[in-house]
């Protein structure tokens, strides 16, 4: 029995560690993917609960990452397929806290890009936040996707097509800074 907890005290350690060593990393990917930072922490324990549930049968850890990838992935797909399972706080005031401290770090570049992002068609924002900031090759994206190379190809250049014109005037802007 003491060797059975032991095994399990050693599995808990090293999914800790691993949490700590990316949680960051994926919440940021989260927020990118969807432009909101409360959705993206849901999104980000949605990911490490599976991977947390699914730890104990995963022999292979060097491929956490691409595991939690799609985990996150397919967190973001399902809950932009079922907007009604969202709870939307209502009333005078319900918006006070939706930028946390954080985001007044970023520039406004960012803030422009990022609400450009998320103009674009969730399938489209995947393809380009995978290739682009997750920096993965189109095999791998097409992997994630369950699709062919060819089509996150035509995905990501229709992706970067529409973010051209969601940015409009601002995207002459940023490339003049």
């Amino acid at each position: 029995m003491s060797f059975l907890g032991f095994g399990r005290r050693r599995a808990d350690a090293d999914y800790v560690a691993y949490y700590e060593a990316r949680a960051a990393a994926v919440r940021k990917t989260a927020y990118v993917l969807c432009g909101d930072w409360h959705l993206a922490e849901d999104l980000t324990q949605i990911a490490f609960t599976k991977l947390y549930r699914a730890w104990p049968r995963l022999e292979r850890h060097e491929a956490l990452d691409g595991y939690v990838r799609q985990t996150l992935l397919r967190a973001f797909l399902d809950d932009r397929r079922r907007p009604w399972h969202r709870e939307h706080a209502t009333g005078p005031g319900s918006g006070v806290f939706d930028v946390p401290v954080a985001a007044a770090a970023y520039s406004a570049d960012r803030e422009i890009l990022l609400a450009a992002l998320n103009r674009i068609p969730k399938r489209r924002r995947a393809v380009l936040v995978l290739r682009y900031w997750e920096d993965l090759s189109v095999e791998q994206v097409a992997d994630l996707l369950d699709c062919s190379a060819g089509t996150v190809r035509s995905q990501a250049s229709r992706g970067l097509a529409d973010l051209r014109a969601a940015l409009g005037d601002d995207l002459v802007e940023l490339m003049l800074r």
